[in-house]
């Protein structure tokens, strides 16, 4: 039985003091959680809010990485500094990277890599713009990232990779895939999963990513081949983030 993970990704949002009161806020709320919860705040954020969460059971991500161990890489982080932080997760490939700033599936691959390399675990991001959809080319889109992304991946560290679904018409628009069409693009992935590693699939949890909110989490939830959500906009208030870590089973 796979883990159910709701992530909470910040962005470029919260100060420190911001996300002190965040944790000081949550913390009070003392929400049931269902599964493994998780924050992904700024690089900024995160040895403050390591310090207030510790204890709570409330995990620490990252919003990137860079795939070296050290060197001449201005403005860039490497495993080991976030490992010190305590950080357990990495968010990878996220439609905002790939767009913004370029970030091709043979980086991403090597982010994934060196990942593993030092025992973090990934959150793999993809997903599909509107216009992709609406061609009709969102599953070929899915699977060549799957494929790219995945190149020479270490089979043995697969149950502690995330595979997060994020169509990228649904993140910040207010618009949300249907938890049927999740549920249909989730199902195809873990399918993909499992022709390249057989029974391994089963270990990985798939979540879902797009305006999810306290009113829509339950039905994502419940869908067999959803194991969790990545969560932007309303991981920012503690009240609603509270209600998402204690969705209905």
């Amino acid at each position: 039985m796979r883990q159910t993970l709701i992530a909470g990704n910040w962005k470029m949002n919260m100060t420190t003091a911001e996300a002190e009161n965040f944790a000081d806020e949550l913390l009070k709320l003392n929400p049931k959680k269902n599964g493994e919860v998780l924050i992904c705040p700024p690089f900024t954020d995160l040895y403050a809010l390591g310090k207030k969460l510790a204890g709570s059971g409330i995990k620490l991500g990252a919003q990137n990485v860079f795939a070296e161990d050290s060197g001449a890489y201005t403005g860039e982080i490497s495993p080991a500094m976030l490992l010190d932080l305590g950080v357990e997760y990495v968010i990878i490939g996220h439609s905002e990277r790939r767009q913004i700033f370029n970030e091709s599936n043979e980086l991403i691959n090597k982010k994934l890599l060196k990942l593993q390399e030092k025992n973090l675990k990934p959150i793999l991001c993809i997903g599909e713009t509107l216009e992709e959809r609406e061609a009709g080319r969102e599953y070929d889109l899915v699977k060549s990232q799957l494929s790219a992304c995945l190149k020479d991946v270490n089979a043995n560290k697969l149950k502690d990779l995330v595979i997060a679904y994020e169509p990228i018409w649904a993140i910040g628009t207010g618009r949300s895939a249907s938890a049927n069409d999740a549920e249909a693009i989730c199902k195809f992935i873990r399918q993909e999963l499992e022709k390249n590693f057989g029974d391994l699939a089963k270990e990985i949890r798939i979540l879902y990513g797009g305006s999810v909110k306290p009113a829509t989490i339950n039905d994502i939830i419940a869908k067999e081949n959803i194991d969790g959500a990545l969560v932007g906009g309303a991981s920012l208030k503690a009240a609603d983030f509270a209600k998402l870590v204690a969705y209905e089973v």
